[in-house]
């Protein structure tokens, strides 16, 4: 079943194959034609449902001779009964190709088809060489088109990808800025106080003692800082998950701090951009950390709700809420202009008990 939600795999080519492939078969069945091409066409068919389902749509995915086998048979499918209709799944396997092996690997997988094309079909399908180049020549031509379509949509996942890295970058160089802010703060009273501390000591021992007693109690505020900010800074796929698992791990990694902390998901579960997983991210450790800090509150509740057209991610606690005079920090403020920028809102506010923060993006 995992092979049937493959999140690599393009919605419209899934689309497309199934319909042609459908629509193939119901041509073949309506012409007459020779009982042994007719086995050759079905067993063909099964053969290229079954590759559908393993089919890689990156490189590095393993399997590594389903993509030109698939394409081997698109190939069979038109020489055993497919009318043409089969083109389609020849851009297909063209384009997985390219997805899977890149551009060069797969120009020369097409340029050793071709030549097998010009060679066989005339000795064992009795077709002459005038037929056979000129339908060679329109599978070449179909096959630039695809190969250029390919071309953009791999360039869009590098460019989607780098985003995504820029992204990361950006979020863990404004929260080291915070985090030298806030625990370094805390370690410059430390010093000062343990200067106090030794300059007290003969002549103020009393004083010194108390100097001593604040240092140690910052030295706790420091180090709860330092383990928040440590699960801060861990990146978005963790352990290999995104979406929900990533989710659901931050949640996990607050286990312990004074606070119960829960999370679930309403609604089918369906794979996000990258920028909106990212933001989601954000946005659930931006409400756990600011609950931790500042609500008081004995739970905090995560969740994150797949509607019609629009995901929405939830975090609401049982704190003391705020009152009237707060307005958003910085983190919330850059929240909701990240939000804004995917098309989405990021609304916050005291609950009827407690505070909710609440974003909503376009899925």
């Amino acid at each position: 079943m995992a092979r049937l939600r493959d999140p690599d795999r393009p919605v419209l080519l899934t689309v497309v194959f199934w319909l042609v492939l459908g629509a193939t078969v119901v041509a073949n069945l309506a012409m007459p034609g020779d009982a042994r091409d007719r086995i050759l066409f079905f067993s063909d068919v099964v053969l290229l449902c079954g590759l559908w389902l393993v089919m890689p749509w990156r490189p590095g995915r393993g399997r590594g001779l389903v993509a030109p086998v698939f394409l081997a048979g698109t190939f069979v499918l038109g020489l055993t009964g497919a009318i043409g209709t089969h083109m389609p799944l020849l851009l297909i396997g063209v384009a997985n190709l390219a997805f899977v092996y890149g551009m060069r690997v797969a120009t020369a997988i097409l340029a050793a088809f071709g030549v097998i094309m010009i060679v066989v079909v005339p000795l064992f399908y009795g077709r002459s060489i005038v037929q056979v180049l000129a339908e060679t020549t329109v599978v070449a031509v179909l096959a630039t088109f695809s190969m250029g379509m390919a071309s953009a949509v791999l360039r869009a996942r590098r460019l989607a990808e780098r985003v995504r890295e820029l992204t990361v970058a950006e979020e863990r160089a404004r929260m080291a800025a915070e985090m030298h802010d806030s625990i370094g703060h805390h370690l410059t009273v430390i010093k000062v106080g343990l200067e106090n501390a030794e300059r007290f000591r003969d002549r103020l021992p009393a004083a010194a003692w108390e100097e001593v007693r604040q240092a140690k109690e910052l030295t706790v505020a420091a180090l709860g800082d330092a383990r928040r900010w440590v699960r801060a800074l861990r990146p978005l796929a963790l352990n290999g998950h995104l979406g929900s698992a990533a989710l659901q791990q931050l949640a996990d990694s607050f286990a312990g701090t004074g606070f119960r902390v829960t999370f679930e998901v309403t609604g089918t579960e369906r794979r996000l951009e990258p920028d909106a997983e990212l933001v989601l991210y954000r946005v659930l450790q931006e409400g756990l950390t600011n609950a931790l800090r500042h609500a008081e509150a004995d739970s905090v509740r995560g969740t994150l709700m797949f509607e019609k057209g629009r995901v929405v991610l939830v975090v609401a606690d049982d704190g003391k809420g705020y009152g009237r005079d707060h307005g958003h920090g910085f983190g919330l403020s850059s929240l909701a202009e990240r939000v804004k920028a995917l098309g989405g809102t990021l609304t916050s506010g005291n609950a009827e008990k407690g505070f909710e923060l609440r974003a909503e993006l376009p899925s």
